[in-house]
């Protein structure tokens, strides 16, 4: 192989150091919120919070299935029995057989074993109303689950754009800092030539400590930005490493409508929910039907009779019918009643504060598009006045106070001008949000932007 043909030792290097990621790498607006879906424990609450309402679903299908219960027993008692009724209780044990003339201490070994299967063939939809409770509870945790998660979309959207505002003012302020820093070395250098009065340099020192401070401020909200967002994140807050530049352009509008608000949905499930606990309290003082079949031995006398030796079996079917529960079932219908109505106010009052919180967004979104169009003037005029300002005093033909004012002016213009296309930004993502729908504006950050 020819010599030339073979790439240099830089070539090669820069080949390496290419392959080799960036310690920080910049994250975009979608890594963000998937860094947050992913990492942030809040979503994670209400996912757990439906998979256990899905289970409570299941639990109450199972309500439809027979059940059988299996028991066996040992004991050593005495055989005293006498004539008489014994009212159902908890304490007292029950015994069986002929009743004794007198009581004796004689006791015999007694053995029990047998089974029980119970099915209702039938109970006036009792069984299908709690199965719908307990799946409307289930949809409700699902859009519970949805709602939490778009809100920590939103959120942690906003702390993206905090973060790039708190950058862009970090860069006006260290801008005015550089300002200042040359204002004092020409004050000083008047001072010294005797062209200014020493009062001059001392003020000048001043203005620069005071940018100096407010770039600290700015530093220190940059970092606080950065950890609000490593909170959603679940990163060091010094790995926040944004990179945005479609917020310097101006967005172009959305063509998606948005969909139903995730909280609206949510809303709309606790009504459903409320009105299915309603209809299952109505009919709770249905009777209830019962098929029974038993099996079961026994066995009683000493211990070679300890097994059990006597069986019976049986079938039938029962009902059960609380009519004295009525006024408490009454009690609990008008609970579940109000409960709906609640619900269902709930509902209107949402309604109408998304709908109010979307008129402001959009009133938001009106005034940053009209702000946008006056800050570059704003900061042309600004710049010329810095720049006229200061040309002024090095010939001797302006006070400091007149410098000082132009440069604070420019400082505030290049911070008004740097955040006038984010606000934009910021009030698309606030009309995205109350709308419930992060798609259009998600959209709008991955289209060619205009000038």
């Amino acid at each position: 192989m020819n010599a030339c043909n073979l790439p240099s030792r830089s070539a090669v290097l820069a080949t390496l150091l290419s392959l080799i990621p960036p310690l920080h790498a910049q994250w975009t607006l979608p890594d963000v919120l998937q860094r947050a879906s992913a990492h942030y424990a809040g979503t994670r609450i209400p996912i757990e919070q439906a998979a256990s309402a899905a289970a409570a679903v299941q639990l109450a299908r199972n309500a439809f299935l027979p059940k059988g219960d299996l028991y066996a027993q040992i004991n050593r008692a005495t055989r005293n029995n006498v004539f008489g009724m014994m009212l159902p209780n908890p304490v007292i044990p029950s015994i069986s057989g002929p009743p004794q003339t007198a009581n004796a201490g004689t006791n015999v070994w007694g053995s029990a074993t047998g089974f029980l299967i119970q099915w209702e063939p039938f109970d006036f939809g009792q069984r299908q109303a709690h199965v719908s409770t307990a799946d409307a509870a289930r949809q409700r945790a699902q859009l519970t689950s949805a709602r939490t998660r778009f809100e920590v979309d939103a959120a942690a959207a906003d702390a993206f754009l905090t973060v790039l505002a708190a950058d862009q003012t970090v860069a006006a302020a260290r801008a005015a800092v550089e300002r200042a820093r040359s204002l004092a070395t020409l004050a000083a250098a008047q001072a010294q030539a005797g062209l200014r009065p020493e009062a001059d340099s001392s003020r000048a020192k001043a203005e620069l400590a005071l940018a100096q401070g407010q770039l600290i401020q700015a530093n220190q909200a940059a970092r606080l930005a950065r950890i609000a967002l490593a909170q959603f994140t679940g990163d060091n807050w010094q790995a926040v490493q944004p990179q945005a530049p479609f917020t310097t352009q101006t967005p172009i509008d959305p063509t998606t409508a948005a969909g139903p608000h995730p909280a609206m949905q949510e809303q709309q499930a606790a009504v459903h929910e409320a009105e299915a606990r309603q209809h299952e309290a109505a009919i709770a003082w249905r009777p209830r039907f019962n098929t029974q079949s038993a099996l079961y031995a026994r066995g009683a006398g000493d211990a070679d009779q300890i097994g059990p030796h006597f069986y019976n079996w049986g079938i039938g079917f029962s009902v059960l019918f609380p009519f004295l529960d009525l006024p408490s079932i009454r009690a609990q219908q008008q609970i579940q009643a109000h409960n709906t109505l609640a619900e269902q106010n709930r509902l209107a009052k949402l309604n109408t504060d998304l709908q109010t919180q979307t008129e402001r967004a959009k009133a938001n979104l009106d005034a940053a598009r009209n702000i946008a169009e006056t800050t570059p003037i704003q900061l042309e005029a600004a710049t010329a006045a810095q720049a006229q300002a200061r040309a002024r005093y090095q010939a001797g033909l302006a006070t400091f106070a007149e410098v000082s004012d132009a440069q604070r002016l420019l400082l505030q213009t290049e911070i008004d001008h740097s955040l006038a296309r984010l606000n934009i930004w910021r009030a698309y993502l606030s009309l995205a949000t109350a709308q419930g729908d992060l798609q259009p504006f998600l959209q709008m950050a991955h289209q060619e932007p205009r000038p």
